[in-house]
């Protein structure tokens, strides 16, 4: 049996139709010639009766992709299937897609139909589209809850009349693999004709089964996936492309298929689709997700850093993102951190790694995600230092409209420890009184400067400051997501540079 899986994507018409996924036709061209690029087999580009909209974006794509097979869903009716027509005759290889409800539920409650009606209407339609175009689909909605005895053999009386495809859908998704598989497998043994026409395959996610289905339906003998780019669809989504198709590549082995995508090009046709409809995928989305090749633990780190493989799959490459990010966090190692200060441009000694892995994991409990601009921060201040002859090892402020500002602060300096308060025009003021105090170095303050590091509410605040003491000027820094700690911090810095500069410790 040939092992070549057919990609068919419907983001264009299941997923857009779906709430919040609506595109202008602009932004469907767009998406369609980035879906060409992929190497995507067929673009469902919309369902041409539905509206206007929809009408002038098939017919535009159709003039537009020559790359992939263009098709246009269409009811089994004349009027759709001849609107269907209209627009997608200008493609280089058109598709006409056409549906009928084949379980006894949809046929009752919705159609007011009996089976016999449903398949003469079958039959007469497929036959119509025929007449039209080489290549011609025909969807039994509601597989899943069909009679297989029922759908075989509207299946093998559509293939009679000239369908070319034959779609299986699990329109609600409420299949598990084990089930979908031995309907695709007796659908295979019960239909005399089926090797005349592609047997596909169309899964809805609402048990989130969407994607192991289609690959339960591709291992019992589906040859065509119909698949959304970041599974978007109605209510759950549909199957996802960039997972089935990454499923098909990294298992190989296993399973003994190939697709004819460039799967280079996966991430950035995710991404194109999240710009064009303002959606997001979730963080921890398989493949493209920010998560997918992205590690904090300590553990995952270490391995990534000797072999990647010991942690992914697959490569990031693979699928179009440049590069594994290890994202320093709370659960980071020194491993990571080392990488992280060696690709900035840091040599550490193990001493200074050690100090700037202490301050890292300080600041790492107070921030979820440390930026380069912070290591850059925590080196500067925690491993260029100057010996610091003053520790600070607390500080306490109040300050508010009502309040005299005030400051406590305690020091270590050596085995000895000072405490002072103190008040001041504002609480930084206060606590560099009391700091003057216990130091006994009287400087004046004469440039105090506040940055954001980093984005977001919880930023890396740096403080730039310059004292003078004795005619001598003396910078400070420091970095905290606390600024009014920063500040003391930069000018216990500049104290000790003073200190340090005499070459005395009280």
């Amino acid at each position: 049996m040939d092992n070549r899986i057919f990609i068919f994507d419907t983001t264009l018409r299941d997923g857009e139709q779906a709430p919040g996924f609506s595109m202008t036709v602009d932004q469907k061209i767009r998406m369609a010639k980035q879906l060409e690029h992929l190497g995507v087999d067929t673009i469902e580009a919309g369902f041409p009766i539905a509206s206007e909209g929809d009408f002038e974006a098939v017919k535009r794509v159709a003039k537009e992709v020559k790359g992939c097979r263009i098709a246009g869903l269409a009811r089994t009716k004349k009027e759709d299937i001849d609107r269907a027509w209209e627009a997608l005759k200008y493609a280089k290889n058109p598709l006409i897609h056409t549906f009928l409800a084949t379980s006894d539920i949809h046929l009752e409650h919705k159609l007011q139909l009996s089976r016999q009606q449903a398949l003469d209407m079958a039959i007469q339609n497929v036959r119509y589209a025929k007449s039209l175009t080489e290549y011609v689909e025909f969807s039994a909605e509601d597989a899943v809850r069909t009679d297989v005895a029922y759908l075989c053999q509207v299946i093998e009386a559509v293939i009679d009349v000239g369908a070319t495809s034959i779609n299986v859908p699990d329109t609600v998704g409420y299949s598990i693999p084990v089930e979908f598989g031995s309907i695709i497998r007796t659908i295979v043994e019960r239909v005399p004709n089926i090797n005349k026409a592609i047997l596909s395959v169309h899964c809805h996610n609402d048990l989130g089964l969407a994607v192991a289905n289609s690959i339960a339906a591709v291992q019992n003998g589906a040859r065509q996936v119909e698949c959304t780019i970041n599974g978007i669809g109605e209510r759950a989504g549909n199957a996802s492309l960039e997972e089935v198709v990454m499923i098909l590549r990294t298992r190989k082995e296993l399973l003994g298929f190939e697709t004819g995508v460039n799967t280079t090009e996966i991430y950035r046709t995710s991404q194109l689709l999240t710009h064009l409809t303002g959606m997001a995928v979730q963080r921890n989305k398989a493949i493209v997700g920010a998560n997918a090749f992205a590690h904090e633990a300590g553990i995952h780190q270490a391995g990534v850093i000797k072999d990647a493989r010991t942690y992914e799959i697959m490569t990031p490459q693979s699928v179009g993102i440049r590069e594994s990010s290890l994202v320093l966090g709370k659960h980071s190692g020194r491993h990571a951190l080392e990488k992280r200060y060696s690709e900035l441009g840091y040599s550490l000694t193990r001493e200074e790694l050690n100090r700037a892995y202490d301050a890292f994991k300080n600041l790492a409990d107070k921030k979820k995600e440390i930026y380069d601009g912070d290591l850059i921060a925590i080196a500067e201040d925690k491993v260029t230092e100057i010996p610091e002859t003053y520790v600070l090892e607390n500080l306490q402020v109040n300050s508010g409209t009502q309040l005299t500002p005030t400051a406590t602060v305690r020091l270590r300096c050596g085995e000895k420890v000072f405490e002072e308060s103190s008040i001041g025009d504002g609480p930084v003021d206060a606590a560099c009184k009391a700091i003057d105090s216990m130091t006994q170095v009287h400087a004046k303050l004469t440039d105090y400067s506040i940055n954001a590091v980093t984005k977001g509410k919880d930023a890396l605040g740096e403080v730039l400051i310059r004292i003078e003491c004795e005619d001598s000027s003396y910078a400070g820094r420091a970095a905290s997501t606390d600024i009014v700690e920063a500040s003391v911090q930069a000018y216990l810095n500049a104290i000790n540079r003073v200190v340090y500069q005499k070459k005395g410790k009280p």
